[in-house]
């Protein structure tokens, strides 16, 4: 069976990535991070997420980023954004390209993807599944097809089963043109358990509604006529 590395957050993106590769008949690897976020629940979720779908293998890997911040997810003196202060539109997720939130997190997915082609290479898997959009997103550099492109390429020459072997690693971006809301109708489709998911960038009890990740999820939700169990 083919293998493949999910960048798994236990978010929305990447746990309809992992019901996508699986009806896709690859062998689940979900590589999560504990990269100093701000809180843990994700993780938790991912963690519950894995054991239900019974996924191969799930590794949490410790990146400590937070030891140098530069982002409002890693160091707890900068304020998270809201909607509001961004002045962002719910019913617009495009504006939120023109500009770049505290949210991003220095050069994450450069080394998400580095340390998720070691672990390809180590075991032999040629697919990497990461939940990137052009479409409905932050406006990160490193959610935009260049950028994959580039590390795709970059991975290929710098591993022995790139550049020697010709078993050239691709990296899966199967919602980098998909909106959230079409997002959430292909995970109905295919039975993705998504109230089980953390979107929110604060980990209290409940979501707070205000931040990107909020306001994106929830325009996704509305615009699909589905109601979002997990966020009410």
């Amino acid at each position: 069976m083919k293998k493949a590395i999910i960048l798994f957050s236990g978010g929305l993106d990447s746990t309809i990535l992992l019901w996508l590769a699986r009806s896709e008949g690859y062998e689940l690897h979900a590589l999560s991070f504990d990269y100093g976020q701000r809180h843990k629940k994700e993780l938790k979720s991912a963690k519950k997420i894995a054991k239900l779908i019974g996924v191969k293998s799930h590794k949490i890997i410790n990146l400590k980023l937070d030891k140098w911040g530069g982002s409002s997810l890693t160091d707890k003196k900068m304020p998270l954004p809201t909607s509001a202060q961004n002045v962002r539109n719910i019913t617009a997720p495009l504006e939120m390209k023109r500009s770049i939130p505290n949210t991003y997190v220095p050069a994450r997915n450069i080394v998400f993807l580095s340390v998720a082609a070691s672990y390809a290479e180590a075991i032999g898997a040629q697919d990497i599944f990461i939940g990137v959009s052009e479409v409905d997103y932050s406006g990160y550099n490193d959610c935009r097809r260049e950028f994959i492109e580039a590390m795709q390429n970059a991975i290929n020459k710098g591993t022995v089963c790139g550049a020697e072997n010709n078993q050239h690693i691709t990296i899966r971006t199967p919602f980098i043109n998909m909106t959230k809301t079409e997002e959430i109708l292909l995970a109905v489709k295919l039975g993705v358990p998504l109230e089980r998911t953390w979107s929110c960038y604060k980990g209290s009890k409940k979501p707070c509604g205000v931040c990107d990740s909020c306001i994106l999820r929830a325009n996704a939700f509305k615009n699909a006529g589905i109601n979002d169990k997990n966020y009410k």
